[in-house]
This record gives structure tokens, C-alpha cells and sequence, in this order.
């Protein structure tokens, strides 16, 4: 159907364009003078006919172009695509003004062109500009009015937005932090990890699918939280295919923080000195401190990975590794503490059997 429309649209506009052009082409060609071509119906025909033949050989092509301005267009934000729609319109009055100066030239197939390449260069400017400029565009007409809207709406705009994660929201501990008030601004969600979330919860892997609904659960949290606000954004890069890099970019297009606690992409951020907030990073500053020859009673319950060594897990999680802990694995042990690592990664703590 739409194949058909354009072919349609092909013959109507090879017919006015016929009509406009074809008489000064006749005259060009010192052939104005048969009475055959000198017709107005018959420059239209002659029009019609010869784009009506070219719309067999490119009407493929309009409809993938227009089936792509549709997908585009779908994924613009409401705000985006009206500001763009004004921009559009006084973009094209512009082009309607300035298409008076043309006049003077002599040549009137050149002024058609010229009007042509002028509404079209100055709607796509408009649309473009105030698509992407509407926030100072805003600014620009009303000042400090927008910015001081309410109190609220001020300290959330002055915070720098903080962007999650995949893994960060699956975690789910985001939650428990936003509920404290502890995290100022917007909590974005770009819609490639809303997207990225809800291929997870719809994997044929059970433990998988388990995981994205979870993450899912904890964005509706989330979104209920007085104390938070949750933004998704339809911001993508599209010739960007990892989520993390995309996670990048945004970060940097827009100056936020990303929140994660992936050690793999706190790396990342790293190297793009892109500011990170790391879950892990923070739920190790919250847990009580241990200190070298502190004694503990643990449950050691199953084997390290050196020889002689046993494992056992504070209730917050954290690994103890027990030297010679194997001939005590399913029991209850007093340890005495000799290091602990700490890293992005999580906490790790050396121990070993006390003496007592």
C-alpha cells in the first residue's frame, strides 16, 4: 500500500513538475513552437509519464527511507519531536519570506530550484535546532522562572543525574539507598538498559529470567520512592552495541555519574574519567571495620582453592579465607584475623585457627 502511494505521489509530482518546467525547457531547445509540445496537458503528461517510470526504480528505496523517518521519529521524546515540529514551521516561514529576494533572478527554473533547496535546508535547521536546543530555548524565554519552578525541582536540576546500571539495578541495594534520601538528583535510565533488562527477564534460562524481573521489581520500587526520581531516557547511540559503552557516552554527553557495581565497567568509566558511584565501594565503607589480630568465631564451610585452606562468609558476605582451615570444614571456629583486601570487587579477609 504504501509502495502504491508513492508511485501516486511519483505521477502528481512529475505532472506539476511538468508543467512548471517543460515550457522553459522547450524554449531552450528552440522547440516551443510545435503545436504538439506547445500544451500545457501535454507537459503534464509528459511529466507524469517519465516519474511515474523512474518510481518503479525508486519507490523501494522512498518506502525503506520512510519506514526508517518512522522508527526515528517513534523513538523521539514527546518534548523533543513538538519543540522540533516549531522549529519546523518557523523554519519553513523563513524559507517563505526569504523566497521573495529570489525573484530577481531572471532564469525562473533556478528561483524554483533555489525555493526548493531553501524550505528544505531551513525546516530541516529548525526542526534540528529546536529539537536538541529546547532546554535553552526555554531558558532563553523565561529565565530563572523554569529554574525556580518549586524549590524541589531546583535541587534535583542543580544535582548531577546518576545514571544506572544493568547490574545495579538487579543487585537491587540502589533501593534501600534511595529510600535514606542519600542520593541527590535524577536516577536516569537510559531505555538500551530498560531494553537490555527486559530481554533478560524474558530468556529461556530460568536463573536469568529470574534476575530481569527482579531488576524490573526494583525499578517499580524505585518509581513508587517518594524520596527518589526515576527518569527513563530515550537517549541512545546507536552505533554504539555495548551497553556499557553507551553508558559511557551518555555519562560524558550529559556530565552524570554513572552507579554501578560492575568492576568491569568502574574500569571503564575509569579510563574515560567519567565519574562512577560504586555500590561495592559503599557497602564497604558502611561495614564494621576489622583489624588485624581481631578474633571472630565463624563456620568454615568448604574448601579453598590453595591447598590446606577452608572458606567461610560473614552474614554481610564477605569471604574469610581460613589458613588451615580444611580440618575444620562443618564447624564453628574461633579465627584470628592477619589481613584484609579490599577492592571495588567486594572485601576479602585472611585469617587463621587462634591459638585458643
Amino acid at each position: 500500500m504504501l509502495k502504491r502511494t508513492i508511485q501516486i505521489m511519483f505521477l502528481l509530482i512529475g505532472g506539476a513538475l511538468g508543467y512548471i518546467f517543460l515550457p522553459s525547457l522547450y524554449k531552450m531547445m528552440n522547440v516551443s513552437g510545435i503545436p504538439f509540445l506547445d500544451n500545457a496537458f501535454v507537459s503534464v503528461l509528459i511529466g507524469a509519464g517519465l516519474l511515474f517510470i523512474l518510481s518503479f526504480m525508486f519507490s523501494d528505496y522512498f518506502v525503506k527511507l520512510l519506514n526508517w523517518l518512522e522508527e526515528r521519529l517513534i523513538k523521539l521524546p514527546p518534548a523533543d519531536l513538538l519543540f522540533g515540529t516549531i522549529g519546523l514551521i518557523l523554519g519553513l516561514l523563513v524559507a517563505f519570506l526569504l523566497s521573495f529576494t529570489i525573484d530577481s533572478i531572471p532564469f525562473p527554473p533556478v528561483q524554483q530550484v533555489l525555493r526548493i533547496l531553501l524550505t528544505l535546508t531551513l525546516g530541516y535547521l529548525g526542526f534540528r535546532v529546536f529539537a536538541t536546543q529546547r532546554e535553552e530555548i526555554l531558558q532563553l524565554f523565561s529565565g530563572r522562572a523554569v529554574a525556580k519552578r518549586n524549590k524541589t525541582e531546583s535541587n534535583e536540576k542543580s544535582a548531577q543525574q546518576k545514571v544506572l546500571d544493568t547490574s545495579v539495578i538487579i543487585d537491587g541495594r540502589i533501593a534501600d539507598i534511595a529510600e535514606t534520601g542519600f542520593l541527590e538528583g535524577e536516577l536516569v535510565v537510559p531505555q538500551f538498559v530498560l531494553t537490555e533488562l527486559q530481554h533478560i527477564a524474558d530468556s529461556s534460562d530460568t536463573l536469568k529470567r529470574t534476575r530481569g524481573r527482579r531488576g524490573l521489581d526494583i525499578l517499580k520500587r524505585l518509581q513508587d520512592e517518594k524520596n527518589s526520581h526515576v527518569v527513563i531516557s530515550e537517549e541512545d547511540f546507536e552505533e554504539v552495541q555495548e551497553v556499557d559503552l553507551k553508558l559511557v557516552r551518555y555519562a560524558k554527553k550529559f556530565n552524570a555519574q554513572v552507579v554501578t557495581n560492575d568492576f568491569n565497567l568502574n574500569k571503564v568509566c575509569d579510563l574515560h574519567q567519567v565519574e562512577v558511584l560504586n555500590i561495592n565501594d559503599l557497602a564497604n565503607a558502611v561495614k564494621p571495620v576489622v583489624i588485624p589480630g581481631e578474633d571472630m568465631k565463624v563456620v568454615v564451610i568448604k574448601d579453598g582453592k590453595e591447598q590446606n585452606q577452608g572458606i567461610a562468609y560473614l552474614e554481610d558476605g564477605t569471604m574469610i579465607v581460613v589458613e588451615d582451615g580444611h580440618a575444620f570444614i562443618g564447624q564453628a571456629i574461633t579465627v584470628t584475623v592477619t589481613s584484609v583486601l579490599q577492592t571495588s570487587a567486594g572485601r576479602m579477609i585472611f585469617a587463621k585457627p587462634s591459638e585458643d
